[in-house]
């Protein structure tokens, strides 16, 4: 019987405790993977962006608009290889009026030549350029209400005024899909010009924001200050940025939310670490006698450290593999497809990685070793008379 082996079976003499610890490291390992996945595929959006899309926007705020004249402007400028526009509609479907999705009023002949992360099969970009009242909507939001070509869709809005005696109704006459993982695939997506003609003369011709292709990714930011340059001394002013930036400004406060994750994820393996030492020094103390009979019998302070180290180890080993394991069964199994069902315009590409689980199970073995380090060296420090002494 080696030391490694008197240390694997020692860990089974108090089976329901090791069982109940072995769970406590392995919730903390799977809550530590959860916490990093969400925080990692935010960070991935930034990986996944492109990098040669610049988004301008009102200076002051998201939620004012710019006037359509500034498209014109923008697609004349030095590195602008084509430009786009769009205007938040805030749309509802009545009968699913839990589901909040992305409702975009677009330029339809210009749209998918920005983003070309969409795919659209040429017959239903046809479509939907030949019918005002066209939608194309994501793969994952037809899936999710139930919408198929063809299908007529009526929405309120939540920015603009409803008039029951019109409502806006669209046909469905495309499903986009994802070519790149920075697509959201939950948007609804129809014609800026049926949103423009539906609206009082003194609130026509006015856009959300305005998305640019340049010829230089590596120019974004130089690029991005000649477009506001050029504004500056109009009526309105704009403020420009890579469409990443322009993502994190929408959810800046969830941003703050996910940075409170991070502590949080470090704060769990801590505590995890505290539970794991607490339990290794109470079967230490129930098998001091153990210890000295041994020492009594040959085995150095060293062996004895070494045991008690070992079973810290293997606790927090077994912890480390079960809550890789149910992360995976929970993540892949059913919660990567709900996020990006739900929130897909956050996180487009919600998956546990590699990495992660690489540093989870470090950590989960780290920590068990710092944990045990404590109790392992107290154990070795018994003197072989005072632990007789003891009654386990």
């Amino acid at each position: 019987m080696t030391l490694a082996g008197l240390a694997a079976r020692n860990v089974m003499r108090n089976k329901f405790r090791t069982t109940l610890t072995v769970l406590g490291v392995a919730i903390a390992v799977l809550t530590f993977m959860l916490l990093r996945t969400v925080l990692g595929a935010w960070a991935r959006g930034a990986e996944f962006a492109p990098k040669d899309r610049i988004v301008t926007r009102n200076k002051v705020t998201f939620v004012v608009p710019l006037p359509k004249r500034y498209v014109d402007d923008v697609r004349g400028m030095a590195h602008v290889k084509d430009a786009t526009f769009a205007t938040w509609f805030g749309g509802k479907d009545p009968a699913h009026d839990r589901e909040l999705f992305a409702t975009l009023a677009v330029d339809a002949p210009t749209y998918f030549e920005v983003f070309t992360g969409l795919g659209v099969s040429p017959a239903e970009k046809a479509a939907f350029l030949h019918d005002r009242r066209a939608a194309i909507v994501g793969d994952v939001l037809a899936k999710k209400l139930g919408w198929a070509i063809g299908d007529v869709v009526t929405l309120e809005s939540g920015v603009f005024r409803n008039d029951p005696r019109n409502p806006w109704r669209f046909t469905i006459v495309g499903i986009y899909t994802a070519t790149t993982r920075s697509a959201d695939r939950t948007s609804f997506l129809f014609h800026w010009d049926y949103l423009n003609d539906s609206l009082p003369p003194n609130a026509r011709d006015t856009i959300g924001w305005i998305t640019s292709r340049i010829d230089d990714a590596s120019r974004t930011a130089e690029i991005s200050v000649a477009i506001d340059r050029a504004f500056d001394e109009k009526d309105i002013q704009t403020q420009s940025q890579d469409e990443y930036t322009f993502r994190n400004g929408l959810f800046a406060a969830f941003s703050a939310v996910l940075r409170a994750l991070d502590v949080i994820s470090i704060a769990i393996l801590v505590i995890m670490m505290l539970i794991l030492g607490n339990t290794i020094a109470m079967g230490a103390r129930e098998r001091t006698s153990e210890y000295g009979v041994m020492r009594a019998v040959g085995f150095q302070p060293v062996h004895i450290a070494g045991i008690v180290f070992g079973e810290a180890i293997v606790i927090g080993a077994l912890g480390g593999v079960l809550g890789i394991c149910l992360a995976y069964a929970l993540v892949h199994g059913a919660l990567s497809a709900l996020v990006e069902e739900r929130i897909g315009a956050v996180f487009p590409y919600f998956r546990l990685s590699v990495p992660v689980a690489m540093a989870a199970m470090g950590f989960a073995v780290a920590l068990s070793a710092v944990a045990g380090a404590l109790p392992a060296y107290r154990a070795g420090r018994l003197r072989v008379v005072e632990a007789l002494r003891r009654v386990a």
